[in-house]
């Protein structure tokens, strides 16, 4: 082969390196606007931080529900561990509190988690976060439950929407996203048989003052995003043929 027949062979890796890095910033981009206004943001907002053309965006992801599952698959692959620790957990109670506390950290640290799951359950049920951990969450319940631990009008779904409750926590901000360890410890003492011991509260509540200052900052992001919703966007923000 001479030099000449490989010089396209040899300019093929930087295009397709480059082509990964765009998918890399449009997901990226994705995460942080999605945080900030759901996943309905602005398609040609993401392309523009993502600095891109509104066409690379639509090569890599041809909807915005395919855009979603691709920010859900990464969500899910940071998730993964989670399940080894529920299997190293000593009691089903143990596995319970593992669960919840992973589950709220995760939803916390990343904004953009709660509406991406809220979409994917509406679109594909099958490959949502509480489906990945139904058959697990079950199991923990039903032993949880014979040892003792767990109070018996309790299931697997009570666990799946109040670890969600705790979770969202971290899209309102301010004062309420460091709340979210003392709120989980109330739920877990909820779910606890009456008898069993209750640990300490870590952490302390917000004083007033503390609390109307994350209430007026929400109230001002939502006036922010909601003038950003009517105001802040160009051009049309539905995918081609929607």
């Amino acid at each position: 082969m001479t030099s000449s027949e490989s010089t396209p062979q040899d300019g093929a890796q930087p295009r397709r390196r480059d082509a990964r890095q765009n998918r890399e910033r449009l997901l990226v981009e994705a995460r942080a606007l999605i945080a900030l206004n759901g996943v309905d943001a602005s398609l040609e907002e993401i392309a523009r931080r993502a600095d891109v053309g509104v066409a690379t965006l639509y090569r890599n992801f041809p909807t915005r529900d395919d855009l979603v599952r691709a920010l859900h698959e990464i969500a899910l692959a940071e998730l993964s561990s989670v399940r080894d620790e529920i299997a190293a957990a000593p009691t089903a109670w143990d596995g319970i509190v593992v669960y919840t506390e992973r589950v709220a950290e995760w939803l916390v640290a990343d904004p953009s988690l709660p509406p991406i799951l809220k979409r994917m359950e509406t679109v594909d049920p099958a490959r949502g976060k509480a489906a990945s951990f139904k058959v697990v969450l079950s199991g923990l319940v039903t032993q949880a439950k014979r040892d003792g631990d767990l109070r018996t009008d309790v299931d697997a779904v009570d666990l799946a929407v109040l670890v969600t409750m705790v979770g969202s926590l971290g899209t309102l901000g301010g004062g309420y996203t460091g709340q979210w360890r003392r709120q989980l410890s109330i739920v877990l003492d909820g779910l606890r048989v009456v008898d069993r011991d209750r640990p300490k509260l870590p952490g302390r509540p917000l004083g007033a003052r503390e609390y109307q200052a994350a209430v007026h900052g929400l109230s001002r992001r939502a006036t922010r995003a909601a003038t950003h919703g009517t105001t802040g966007r160009t051009g049309p923000t539905t995918e081609p043929g929607a």
